[in-house]
C-alpha cells in the first residue's frame, strides 16, 4: 500500500489538530433517536431518557448563517 503524501509539516499538522479538538471543547450537538431530544454538550453523553442511542455531531460542521 501507498502512503498518501503529506501537504502539511508536523509541526502544522499537529497545529490543525488541536485546533479541531479546540473547536469541539462545550460543542457537541447530541441528537436523541429514541425521544428526538436535542441539546449541546462537551462530549457525547446518553440522553436522559436513558437511551444510548445518541447520534453526536461536532457543532464547527455547521455553517454560521
Amino acid at each position: 500500500m501507498t502512503a498518501i503524501p503529506s501537504y502539511f509539516t508536523a509541526a502544522e499538522l499537529e497545529r490543525w489538530h488541536f485546533g479541531l479538538a479546540q473547536a469541539n471543547l462545550n460543542n457537541i450537538l447530541c441528537h436523541c433517536r429514541d425521544c428526538d431530544a436535542t441539546w449541546v454538550a462537551s462530549e457525547p453523553q446518553d440522553c436522559t431518557c436513558g437511551s444510548r442511542r445518541v447520534e453526536s455531531i461536532p457543532c464547527w460542521q455547521f455553517p454560521d448563517d
